[in-house]
């Protein structure tokens, strides 16, 4: 035995590890007292206004408008006047110039999106930082590329831009939810109103800067702030050409409704309660890692979330307890802190959401486990949480809950996997894990998912589509299929 080896010998292993706090400092965003809506340009100052707080520590961040029917005429009366004065017709070449600017600029500031994006939506550092940052400069740079490549795209389709795009987003990837939408509108030729969600409008509000300094002709990106009544606003105005919405399955609906007979191009991407297939081939530890990230990434605030586990019953137990142990790691804290996973819900009506479905999963008979874990005293938290012996007909297996709770199912057969994870009125996205290749394509075909990864989850590219069927919505955003909701096509099948 060497030195070294008797040394270790003798040095007692701590019982579990502990973290010394490292948080991301705020000074690097610097916010206003007062926002107003971004218009033509230039900053309105709005009639009514709302404040908007951090979900960690429910302290007012600022205060920004609250937008009124009128304000959004102006809006759609700039984006009308951009388009027809020049953005439409400029060159695909040089509209690209400008998406490549806002690709850069984001890259270079986004230290400073990243905190804003995490001090306002709750979500940890560490995926503001890794994840939703750049993949919002890439679709910038994505797009940029086919702005004048849109021939080659669609051939012998003479692509057109539709008009004026109407844009409302989610809060759950405030700015990368902007970005799918904004970058392919502009790289086709549109101009665009947008409406961040009513929680987290401040990092769209700080890209208005991002627009000023690319020196984006005033008109073609205006956005505007509020709640509800401002997204209706939008939607209803006959002056928008095209809505593109990504929320809630309820709010899909009613856009559908209202948006019926009237010609208005629409695509939605609505909500989602994928399921995560574990065949009892698949490398364990690699897959319950997959699990983690499926639904306990963001808070769970993820429409393609995998949000039921479905667990071949010959491996249920073993997959089952190295889940339970894994979660015992999970930190849940601080969202500027870089040693947090789970961050903080985005509100406080979402948390009693969840609140809601965990007590009705546990009257209905699942069994629940949570980690021990301290919550801070302030803001809105919610521990990761697994139900086991869940039901197919029990509530937290058919309804969206958009927070950190799975719930876990057992299958024998691959047939009767297919038959329970295609048992919801969603079908956004799906996994799979599995080493035989062949039995990921024959499930990736019977799956009834517009989205499905194989050995991974949770994992975007700008250049990939994504989209669901069902009550998750249609249409695609991302690819070449992102650009198609942007445009309309001549009626010749052959140029002429």
């Amino acid at each position: 035995m060497t030195d070294l080896e008797r040394k270790q010998e003798r040095t007692p292993v701590p019982s579990g590890w502990t973290y010394a706090p490292a948080p991301e400092s705020r000074d690097v965003v610097q916010l206003r007292d007062r926002y107003g809506h971004f218009v033509g340009g230039e900053w309105l100052e709005p009639k009514e206004t709302y404040p908007t707080i951090s979900p960690a520590t429910e302290e007012t961040l600022a205060e920004v408008g609250q937008a009124t029917s009128e304000e959004v005429d102006l809006a759609v009366k700039a984006a009308r006047g951009a388009y027809e004065n020049g953005w439409s017709n400029l060159p695909g070449s040089e509209r690209a110039k400008y998406l490549f600017r806002i690709a850069r600029i984001l890259q270079e500031r986004s230290r400073e999106f990243a905190v804003l994006e995490s001090l306002n939506g709750g979500k940890p550092i560490k995926e503001s930082r890794d994840v939703d940052l750049p993949l919002a400069a890439a679709h910038f740079f994505y797009y940029a590329g086919w702005a004048d490549k849109l021939e080659y795209a669609f051939p012998n389709r003479k692509p057109k831009p539709v008009g004026v795009a109407g844009q409302i987003i989610p809060w759950n990837f405030p700015l990368l939810m902007l970005s799918w939408k904004i970058a392919p509108a502009l790289a086709c030729g549109n101009t665009v109103v947008l409406k961040p969600a009513e929680t987290t409008p401040l990092t769209a509000l700080l890209f208005c800067d991002v627009l000023r300094q690319a020196e984006l002709p005033p008109g073609v990106v205006n956005i505007v702030t509020g709640d509800g009544s401002t997204g209706a606003a939008l939607v209803k105005h006959a002056g928008v050409d095209k809505i593109a919405f990504t929320g809630s399955t309820e709010v899909g609906k009613a856009i559908q409704r209202e948006l019926a007979g009237t010609g208005t191009k629409l695509t939605l991407e609505l909500g989602g309660k994928a399921a995560n297939v574990i065949f009892d081939d698949a490398a364990l530890d690699q897959a319950v890692e997959g699990i983690v990230n499926g639904i306990y990434f963001n808070q769970g605030h993820v429409c393609c979330a995998g949000s039921r586990l479905l667990v071949q019953e010959s491996i249920s137990d073993a997959v089952i307890e190295k889940l339970k142990r894994r979660l015992t790691t999970l930190r849940v804290g601080d969202p500027l802190d870089k040693n947090t996973d789970v961050g903080a819900i985005n509100s406080k009506m979402q948390l009693d959401r969840i609140t809601e479905l965990v007590e009705a999963g546990k009257e209905e008979g699942a069994e629940i486990y949570q980690p021990p874990c301290r919550l801070p005293e302030k803001g809105y938290w919610f521990v990761p949480t697994v139900f086991t012996n869940v039901a197919q007909s029990y509530r937290i297996a058919q309804e969206e809950i958009f927070g950190p709770v799975l719930s876990v199912l057992t299958f024998r057969t691959p047939e009767e996997a297919v038959e329970k994870a295609n048992n919801t009125p969603y079908g956004l996205s799906a996994g799979v894990w599995t080493e035989k290749g062949s039995r990921i394509l024959w499930m990736a075909q019977q799956l009834k998912a517009g989205v499905v990864w194989a050995n991974t989850y949770n994992r975007f590219d700008p250049t990939s589509p994504f989209g669901g069927y069902k009550e998750s919505g249609y249409g695609r955003e991302g690819g070449k299929h992102g650009l198609e909701p942007y445009l309309k096509f001549d009626s010749e099948a052959f140029g002429g």
